[in-house]
């Protein structure tokens, strides 16, 4: 096994390992500062390095926050605003850069990537996607945004505990093989699981611990008859504008028991990392794709702007080359991961990018030139209306369109409960904050390219149904039901 000195790890092109959660809360680790929740692998690798508290997704929806991830753009730019949007393969990603800068690219598990192009750059896949494909969605009933997604929760077991397990066993397995190469290239492994995604189910001693000990959110007297009408409909579109305390407190237990069995999981990739020799010289990067309400403000699930949905975990974490146990408070995207990649890696750059490296702020304690707004946008074809989100400093400005706009100062009202957008003393920011955030903001064409994608999406379904090799790019679904119940 290859060994080498402080001074020679700070000299080598570094190693890789990110990984990505799907549906992780911003608020639910140790780290962020919930004092139920048991997260000692987070909270591990948090004193090690760097926490970025806002930190935003470019989309609240799967897919189209993953291809932002992957290649350091907006939604808009990438037009990819569903999760049946392909990213086209003549689109760079940083698998592509870190590739052609002499990375061994690695995928092990779900990236979310839609179209015939499973790779995007990545020139190993180790296990395939929990669904990954065109209309081949390979995931257990109450997975989506509706009553019942809320209402099937407990404990027990689902086909995504079981994934990810697997992925752990294969990048594990892929890091132990790492670390008895005598490789001259170095690695980026991306490790994507699905974990804690809904349904909230959880295995039984975790749900059986929560169940008596999370608290049900507190909302402020008459805060749902008065919060913005769009957001009214928006719970009303999914039937959970009436759910029962029980039901919300079986539902958070269960979620909060997923995210405790994930902070296991990644104790085990970190293991495996320095099992394998390599945490030396081994940047880690944690992050998910987008946040979970899990009942704040009166919402679940995501494909919203507040910030359980919106905002989303980001740790960074290489000692000896960063700093460590620090909070960073600037605004930060997952389309800022892209370039910091390819600058850590001396990669060739992305001719285009939308984000910005973090490198200074993992590196420097004072960073005076740090940009001052963030942006998110969520457009699909029925149900919710067209919506863009803008960050800058303590303010959150959203737009749906046909609707009022709503306003939150986080520094004053962290959990967003006052809209302030009719303040008659904030009118001037109000107009400033809308005209920046609409600047570019096209929602008739996305639609009329998911109308016509729309269109050629069935065919395409259709050939991959009857054409298409699973073989290292789907994970095979185990047979029968996809959830387990534990009495």
């Amino acid at each position: 096994m290859l060994t080498v000195t402080e001074g020679e790890i700070m000299a080598q092109r570094p190693n890789f390992l990110i990984m990505m959660a799907d549906q992780h809360s911003p608020h639910l680790m140790g780290c962020a500062g919930d004092p139920v929740v048991r997260t000692p692998n987070f909270d591990r690798l948090a004193k090690r390095g760097v926490i970025f508290d806002n930190c935003y997704c470019s989309g609240p929806v799967c897919g189209p926050s993953r291809m932002g991830f992957m290649t350091g753009r907006y939604c808009s730019e990438n037009n990819s605003w569903t999760n049946r949007c392909f990213l086209p393969s003549d689109v760079p990603t940083f698998a592509h850069a870190l590739g052609a800068g002499g990375y061994e690219v690695v995928l092990g598990g779900r990236m979310h990537f839609m179209g015939p192009d499973q790779r995007h750059g990545f020139q190993r896949r180790i296990i395939g996607d929990v669904g990954g494909g065109v209309g081949f969605e390979h995931i257990p009933p109450a997975n989506g945004q509706s009553r019942q997604s809320v209402t099937v929760a407990g404990p027990g077991r689902t086909m995504f505990t079981a994934y990810d397990a697997a992925v752990l066993e294969a990048c594990s397995e892929y890091m132990d093989e790492k670390g008895h190469q005598d490789a001259e290239a170095p690695f980026c492994l991306v490790a994507g699981f699905v974990c804690p995604h809904n349904p909230y189910i959880s295995p039984k001693p975790l749900f059986d611990y929560y169940y008596d000990r999370v608290e049900l959110p507190e909302l402020p007297a008459g805060y749902l008859e008065n919060m913005p009408p769009v957001m009214q409909e928006w719970r009303e579109r999914r039937g959970i504008h009436d759910l029962s305390e029980e039901e919300v407190r079986i539902a958070r237990a269960g979620y909060y028991g997923l995210v405790e069995y994930f902070d296991g999981i990644i104790g085990g990739m970190l293991e495996a990392l320095e099992d394998a020799g390599l945490a030396e010289n081994t940047i880690v990067i944690y992050c998910s794709d987008h946040g979970e309400m899990a009942g704040e403000n009166g919402l679940w699930f995501k494909s919203n702007f507040y910030e359980g949905s919106v905002r989303v975990p980001l740790i960074i974490s290489a000692p000896g080359r960063f700093m460590e146990g620090v909070r960073r408070p600037e605004l930060a995207s997952l389309v800022d991961i892209a370039p910091t990649l390819i600058e850590l890696a001396e990669a060739p750059e992305i001719p285009v990018l939308s984000g910005r490296s973090l490198v200074p702020l993992l590196t420097q304690q004072a960073v005076s030139d740090w940009r001052d707004e963030v942006f998110s946008e969520h457009i699909k074809l029925s149900g919710d209306v067209p919506s863009k989100m803008m960050r800058s400093g303590p303010w959150k400005f959203i737009h749906y369109e046909g609707h009022p706009p709503i306003l939150f100062n986080l520094d004053e009202d962290p959990h967003e409960f006052v809209n302030r957008a009719d303040d008659p003393e904030l009118h001037d920011l109000v107009r400033q904050l809308h005209y920046r955030a609409l600047q570019g903001w096209d929602p008739e064409r996305a639609l009329g390219i998911l109308k016509r994608r729309k269109r050629d999406y069935d065919i395409m379904a259709g050939w991959q149904q009857a054409k298409y090799s699973p073989d290292r790019e789907v994970w095979p679904t185990p047979a029968g039901s996809n959830v387990w119940p534990e009495e």
